[in-house]
């Protein structure tokens, strides 16, 4: 089972069932989009309401969360193409939820960055508020998976002495997040497979069993003093393949499509567009 956030004709943003070629209408969305709790995706199971093409909508970022985490180094070819430590505990850093964007929107440099890179991901979605979860608590607040782009604009991330990972991955539309949720029940997480392409031409791919930190382990060391609620996102970490650690580097380009495919979700495709 799949969720999307859309609008159609320019309407309110609602919720809807994704099936192959289009949606059925589950009703108004709400302040939280799509927050993964039992009783949205039981609103989901449920929905009977009109059916829409995909053709005629526009996907939403399913999700509208109080606090993206985002992931460093989590996948040993990562690490290896970086050449830095396998790190000994999981590397996180936060995301502006503003800089979220959905499927098929633009993702706008800005002028000042001249290094802009892509990270596909896979994304957690968190389905029930969670402290200091153990690992059966943490399996338990996946509410669900989606495909991620951790745009990073390497001039930023890199441009003092500490580092600054925030900023350089929270520029406007620098998140996109979509075209949908897929149910954690219908993926298999320990082999979930991930794949970035930009232009058609495959740049990143990996699944799951080559994390560094699984899904579980991730959850239960941020909860170790941080609350997830339900539609809180968790940005995994990204394969090697990183425009940044390619020989010459290749950065982001005017016109440039990247698309991240995850097992079960779909494709979440987004064109680059310089801003002028």
């Amino acid at each position: 089972m799949r969720a999307v956030r859309f609008a159609a004709d320019g309407g309110e943003p609602r919720l809807g069932r994704l099936e192959d070629d289009h949606v059925v209408d589950a009703g108004l969305a709400g302040n939280l989009g799509f927050d993964a709790s039992d009783e949205a995706w039981e609103l989901i199971a449920n929905a009977r309401g009109e059916e829409f093409a995909l053709a005629d909508i526009r996907l939403l970022h399913p999700c509208v969360p109080q606090k993206i985490v985002g992931v460093g180094l989590n996948y040993v070819s990562h690490v290896e193409e970086t050449k830095l430590e396998r790190p000994d505990v999981p590397v996180g850093f936060a995301m502006w939820p503003s800089a979220l964007i959905g499927h098929d929107d633009e993702i706008v440099i800005p002028r000042e960055e001249t290094k802009p890179d892509w990270e596909g991901e896979i994304a957690l979605v968190i389905g029930r508020r969670t402290y200091r979860a153990d690992r059966a608590g943490a399996l338990a607040a996946i509410g669900g998976v989606s495909a991620f782009d951790d745009v990073s604009g390497r001039r930023a991330q890199f441009d003092t002495p500490l580092r600054q990972f925030t900023l350089g991955k929270s520029f406007d539309t620098f998140a996109p997040l979509g075209p949908c949720v897929a149910h954690p029940a219908s993926v298999d997480l320990d082999r979930l497979g991930l794949r970035t392409t930009l232009n058609g031409e495959v740049v990143q791919e990996s699944d799951t069993s080559h994390l560094i930190f699984g899904f579980d382990e991730l959850i239960e060391y941020f909860t170790r003093g941080v609350t997830l609620f339900p539609g809180d996102v968790i940005a995994t970490g990204t394969p090697g393949g990183v425009g940044y650690e390619r020989e010459p580097p290749r950065y982001l380009r005017d016109g440039d499509v990247v698309e991240v495919t995850v097992d079960g979700v779909g494709t979440l495709r987004n064109r680059v567009r310089r801003e002028v």
